[in-house]
Order: structure tokens, then sequence, then C-alpha cells
């Protein structure tokens, strides 16, 4: 019986995979806010909401805190070097979703405040729900630590799914 594939030390050195993980959450970030920003006193002010709605000054500190979350898991993964193929292919589908659930995650946020699609909103946010979910479950065979940092923003994109649900529903 052999042993697993163990897991080398880190491709790149911490500074550069800082920058690595940072600047695409980072660009996420700033992205939502163009698009959320001059939607939150006008449209977004006059939809009909569900009384679970939290505060409009709950969703910047959650996602800032999300979006530290999200990066620091993501320079978890990328310092993991697997030795083996099959870890190394994990390594590169975990990655792979992780960059997906970004791109979804920037996604929403024009669909759904510029777009003023809370349909199309939910269509989008359940399928980040899907990619968060396995990226969280790749992540889990090369970085235990990496995959519990994404359970948090599992947690609020899934409760964010069921808001917008809400809001496509009442409006």
């Amino acid at each position: 019986m052999t042993a697993a594939p163990a897991l080398t030390r880190p491709v790149l050195a911490p500074v550069p995979r800082l920058l690595a993980a940072l600047a695409p959450v980072l660009a996420t970030s700033l992205s939502g806010l163009l698009f959320t920003s001059p939607n939150i006193p006008t449209w977004y002010a006059g939809l009909a909401k569900p009384a679970f709605t939290p505060p409009n000054w709950l969703f910047p500190v959650a996602w800032a805190i999300l979006y530290a979350l999200m990066a620091l898991a993501c320079w978890r993964v990328l310092g993991t070097a697997p030795s083996g193929g099959a870890l190394r292919r994990t390594r590169t589908l975990a990655l792979a979703a992780f960059f997906a659930q970004l791109a979804l995650n920037a996604a929403w946020t024009p669909v759904f405040f510029a777009g003023h699609d809370p349909a199309g909103g939910l269509v989008v946010i359940v399928a980040l729900l899907v990619m968060i979910l396995w990226s969280v479950r790749l992540f889990l065979a090369l970085d235990r630590a990496a995959a519990l940092l994404l359970v948090p923003y599992a947690a609020w994109v899934a409760y964010a799914s069921v808001l917008n649900a809400a809001i496509w529903w009442m409006n």
C-alpha cells in the first residue's frame, strides 16, 4: 500500500502569493461597489423586502470580512504544491473552482443591482453557492483551514440566496 502524495513546499513565496490571492478578490470587491453604491438609495430602496433583510450598513461589513477570508483561503491553497498526480489535479481544479465562483460573485452585482433583475440575480447566486460549496470540498483535500475559511462565505451566500429569492418573489 502506498502513502498518499505529500504536499511539498509552496510554489510561490508568501508575498507574491498574497498578491496573487488578493488582487482578484479585491478587484471583485471594488467592481461590486461600482454597481451597488448608486443603486442602494434609489432602486434597491424602493423594493419590497422581507422582514429578515439586514440593515444596509451590515452588507459592506460582512463582505469586507468575507473577502478577507476568501483571499486568505486562496493564499493558503496557492501555497500548496502537491507532489502527486491526483492531488496536483485537485489543486488545479480547486483553483479553477475558486476563480469561477469569484467570477460569479462579480457577475451577481451588475445583474441584480445595475440590471435591476432579481430573477437573473437569483440564477447567478444559486450557481455561485454551488461553486463555493465545490471550492470548499476541493480545498478540503489540500488545506483544511482554507476550506474552513470559506464556510462563513458559503453561509452568507446561502442566506443572500434566500433573500434574493424573497425580493424576486415580492417584486
